[in-house]
């Protein structure tokens, strides 16, 4: 397919239309509560290019969309249409009419949302044990997940699943709840993120009236958390979640949490927690292999076929090509599918690899960009919580002379730089230096596989930036 043709079918799709798509996934996402309160108040301006512009009434609420919300929603708005990269939010006085309502919306808003409930926080149905797809890299955690929404008398609380972005933590949450409320269906299930409560204590605090909010969290069968670290820094919210925490683990309600990082890289969160988290049964899950990136692919694009009912099929051609080229996370890997196969419908052209190619090329364009030593050392360096200068300085102890190694191990392998050139980024360091480290990593990795996943995990996080 020509870029030509790309272009016209992407400007043939309607903007409105798909600002209407990222609005549904936005209401998903966070819920009827936020989404009125914040989301649903952000106004279309203009597109220009790769920038999208938006307009809302005041700075306060410019900002709390940026700082909460803003990522997602290039997210959402990136994969209804490639061309966009970029969101501007402007304000616009003459919306000050609305600024009443949402106020109203926030300090106003009666508790009565309050009663422990599924329709509350709706559930994905999607997002069952039975189209999660288990490989070597998230068997423990799925098997750990099973057992805990199967049996009544479990041996672990809390369960804490943590792992990259994409990698099948929410699946897991929901597939949890959907398990127990089959299971025994007067079960009270309570499933909402970090964020949403936070959101409902700030609210219960504005408008004193704390003992509906206690009582609410307080006299749940079962409790789901989802992406814990965005408590990190909120010292009030943490507290009340401690105290929430230790109320239902006195009571022998069942508690799953699902973080980024574990435990013990909770910066800025309260020790007593992370006591406490570390006590139960702590599951990673571990960016997908080749294998199960292919198996993935294989049963999406069979459910998709199948809900279409159309004669196009993707061949194993496209599904390893795109196993081998979307690694970042699933969630990209089954969006990337996704718009392959939906251009596919609306050009009626069958699904190959060069129209794979060519609804793909930001992606594979991003995928191919020049990676840098700098980078490289940078995102060691936040990954071992050491500075950028311990890269270069000449301190030979352990905790800096191994990431040290891995970030010089790394340069090696993922940019075209010769080893002389890699030393003089590392202080003026030798090319010895260079090859024995390499030789240092690689034996590592085959003697320690903790070590080899950590490898895995940090190359990953530098190909998918």
């Amino acid at each position: 397919m020509s870029q030509d043709l790309y272009r016209q079918t992407s400007q043939s799709l309607n903007f409105k239309d798909q600002w209407n798509n990222v609005l549904k996934k936005l209401n998903n996402e966070y819920g009827n509560e936020i989404f009125n309160s914040w989301i649903k108040n952000i106004k279309i301006q203009s597109q220009e290019g790769e920038v999208v512009f938006f307009t809302v009434p005041t700075r306060f609420i410019r900002d709390w969309i940026t700082s909460h919300y803003l990522d997602k929603i290039i997210f959402f708005l990136n994969s209804e249409n490639p061309d966009i990269k970029r969101v501007k939010i402007n304000i616009d006085n003459s919306l000050s009419s609305t600024t009443h309502q949402i106020e109203n919306n926030l300090d106003s808003a009666k508790l009565n949302s309050f009663n422990a409930n599924n329709d509350e926080w709706p559930l994905d149905e999607r997002f069952t044990f039975d189209k999660f797809i288990v490989g070597p890299s998230n068997e423990l955690a799925f098997a750990s997940a099973k057992r805990l929404s199967l049996s009544e008398k479990f041996e672990f609380n809390p369960l804490y699943l943590y792992g990259g972005v994409g990698l099948g933590k929410t699946h897991l949450l929901h597939a949890i709840a959907w398990q127990i409320k089959e299971e025994n269906p007067e079960s009270k299930i309570l499933y909402l993120s970090a964020e949403r409560f936070m959101f409902q204590f700030i609210k219960s605090l504005r408008q004193k009236d704390t003992m509906a909010f206690k009582q609410k969290f307080r006299s749940v069968d079962v409790f789901i958390l989802d992406d814990i670290q965005f408590m990190i820094g909120k010292t009030s919210t943490q507290e009340e979640f401690f105290h929430t925490f230790n109320s239902l683990l006195d009571l022998n309600k069942k508690i799953i949490i699902s973080c980024d990082r574990a435990p013990s890289d909770l910066n800025s969160f309260d020790e007593r927690i992370k006591s406490r988290l570390s006590g139960g049964l702590v599951a990673d899950i571990l960016p997908a292999s080749f294998d199960l990136r292919y198996s993935i692919l294989k049963k999406k694009s069979e459910d998709l076929v199948l809900r279409s009912n159309t004669s196009f099929k993707v061949s194993d051609e496209v599904l390893v090509f795109l196993a081998k080229t979307v690694v970042s996370n699933v969630r990209e890997l089954e969006g990337a599918l996704n718009k392959v196969f939906t251009f596919s419908n609306i050009l009626g052209k069958e699904i190959d690899v060069e129209l794979t190619r060519s609804v793909l090329k930001d992606l594979l364009r991003s995928s191919n960009r020049r990676i840098t030593i700098d980078e490289i050392q940078n995102k060691v360096s936040n990954y071992y919580n050491l500075k950028i200068e311990d890269m270069t300085s000449s301190r030979r102890i352990r905790s800096f002379a191994r990431p040290r190694q891995v970030a010089m191990y790394l340069s090696k392998k993922l940019t075209t730089r010769s080893l002389p050139e890699i030393g003089r980024k590392f202080g003026g360091r030798d090319h010895t230096t260079v090859i024995h480290a390499v030789k240092k990593i690689e034996q590592l990795k085959e003697e320690n596989s903790k070590f080899d996943e950590d490898i895995n995990l940090i190359t990953q996080i530098i190909t998918s930036a």
